[in-house]
């Protein structure tokens, strides 16, 4: 099971149900999960644990899903959204992207500029402003972890001032 066989399950229920398929990601996971545990059966993990295996792809991969699904309404509508990891990892980034990492980051004073985790950025390209913020996370324990603490240290740092915190209403 590769993403791409998740996008295909994604298209085929595109096909089905027409621009509403986003509401039926749960069920398209359900019936990746299916697929994906016929190929771990194949060559099954050294732990055998298929559950580990699965949970690892599905965090890998729902993330790349979502993008997938809103690329297209986020580009028709003059905006731009790029994945974090390639603001987290991109070793050079262009000067329209250096700002919007600018602007993400979180001064830590003598620990330095940090870049929150964040999965997704919708951005302004004539602006550069920051619009959203997408964290795509498949377990509650992550989210909350996250929320609480980006809503004590986003208000503490004057860059940051100017954003709201939607999960927290902050």
């Amino acid at each position: 099971m590769t993403f791409e066989d998740l996008k295909k399950l994604y298209l085929k229920k595109k096909a089905t149900v027409g621009e509403e398929a986003y509401k039926y990601v749960s069920q398209i996971l359900k019936e990746a999960k299916v697929l994906h545990k016929r190929d771990w059966k194949k060559n099954p993990t050294a732990g055998g644990d298929h559950e580990q295996s699965w949970r690892a792809f599905k965090g890998k991969n729902m993330e790349k899903l979502i993008l997938f699904i809103i690329r297209d309404a986020v580009e028709a509508i003059g905006l731009k959204i790029i994945s974090g990891n390639k603001l987290e990892r991109a070793k050079r980034v262009s000067d329209e992207l250096s700002q919007i990492k600018r602007k993400l980051c979180v001064d830590y004073d003598e620990y330095g500029m940090h870049l929150p985790d964040v999965d997704m950025v919708v951005y302004n390209p004539n602006t550069l402003d920051i619009l959203c913020v997408i964290s795509c996370k498949v377990t509650l324990r992550e989210r909350i972890a996250q929320t609480g603490y980006w809503k004590l240290k986003i208000p503490t740092r004057f860059i940051s001032k100017a954003y709201r915190c939607i999960l927290c209403n902050t």
